[in-house]
């Protein structure tokens, strides 16, 4: 039996601006949504404060000049149940590396990915005994599944992939991580520490 079948996941990977984020989280209202912090006691918080909490980790890295301090943390397990389903999402920071003068920068550029698993566990029996596989998680849990096509979908309207140069060895070299950008966060980044400390340049700006 290929239990690797249906397995990993699917994901989006973004920078937006932290209006257009609230923006977006509204989509997963409907679903009695809730979000749980990943540390020892499951903190639960608002849409409200999950919100702050991606403002708090984009001003970061946006601000002219570099924060003192540790960045911001920004990692939920989100609950959903739309209509008789019931199923989560993760939502944390991923980060972007990108080359400068032939060696990896010591700084990484910001960025926020959503993912949902293709699989769902189905526990099964026969004379050998006990096994499980995974069954494609848009046949069981379909509803679930549009809707983190919605939420992604409405993403992906608002943004471009991003693309940007980078100075390493071979000159300005350009960078095209899988991830995509709103024109607003696009504006800030082009205007952040980071940029200008490492003299990265936005595409198509």
């Amino acid at each position: 039996m290929d239990r690797l079948k249906n397995s990993g996941f699917y994901k989006l990977k973004f920078l937006i601006t932290p209006e257009e984020f609230q923006s977006v989280l509204k989509l997963l209202e409907p679903a009695a949504a809730q979000f749980y912090q990943t540390n020892f006691s499951r903190t639960e918080d608002t849409s409200d404060q999950v919100a702050e909490a991606y403002r708090s980790y984009y001003e970061y890295f946006m601000t002219a000049e570099k924060r003192e301090g540790h960045r911001p943390l920004f990692v939920y397990a989100v609950t959903v149940q739309p209509g008789d389903e019931q199923s989560g999402y993760h939502i944390r920071p991923e980060e972007i590396f990108f080359p400068r003068y032939g060696q990896w920068a010591e700084d990484i550029l910001p960025c926020v990915m959503i993912s949902y698993p293709k699989g769902f566990q189905i526990d099964l029996e026969d004379e050998r005994g006990k096994y499980y596989i995974y069954g494609d998680i848009r046949e069981h849990k379909p509803i679930t599944y549009a809707l983190f096509e919605e939420f992604t979908g409405a993403i992906r309207k608002i943004t471009k992939p991003l693309r940007f140069s980078a100075q390493d060895a071979e000159a300005m070299k350009e960078q095209k991580p899988s991830v995509r950008i709103s024109p607003g966060a696009a504006q800030d980044l082009s205007q952040s520490w980071m940029f200008s400390k490492y003299g990265l340049k936005l595409k198509g700006k």
